[in-house]
């Protein structure tokens, strides 16, 4: 009898520790921010690649998403589709605001992450971490599944 107890106690013990490590890492990142639906357009290695998510904050004040950062690729951007007429352009982003209880999409003709230079072969089906530093708010970690160059938003 002590011995399912002791059994018992110790796997609850390391389910809350599990909780507990998966709380903190949460907390690293501003309070009321979500991150959701992270995908990314691969494509040959000598063409940029594309990241694309969902930033909701349910914060009271505005965040600012002021960089990314993706180990799998040498070189990382924000970027932002401009449309005039028949023809657009990518504009370079500093940072990219989020309003207080608000949404912002990274989605295909707006607002999205250039992914350059990958560090290995990027294989669809799988996922490849990225870091969204919103400065001293904290950062958040996702993981982002490579979905081929023909994947539209959905």
């Amino acid at each position: 009898m002590q011995v399912k107890s002791l059994i018992g106690a110790t796997a609850a013990l390391f389910a809350m520790l599990g909780a507990g490590v998966h709380a903190a890492v949460q907390a690293a990142g501003p309070a009321g921010v979500q991150v959701s639906g992270c995908w990314v357009r691969t494509m040959p290695a000598t063409l940029p690649s594309s990241a694309y998510f969902t930033i909701k904050n349910d914060a009271d004040k505005p965040v600012s998403l002021k960089d990314v950062d993706a180990p799998a690729f040498g070189m990382v951007m924000m970027h932002r589709t401009q449309s005039n007429g028949s023809t657009s352009r990518m504009v370079h982003v500093d940072a990219v605001d989020v309003p207080a209880h608000g949404t912002l999409q990274f989605a295909p003709g707006g607002y999205h992450v250039m992914l350059e230079q990958p560090k290995s072969t990027l294989k669809v089906g799988t996922t490849i971490p990225l870091t969204l530093d919103f400065g001293a708010a904290g950062k958040l970690d996702v993981q982002c599944e490579l979905r081929p160059a023909s994947a539209s938003a959905h």
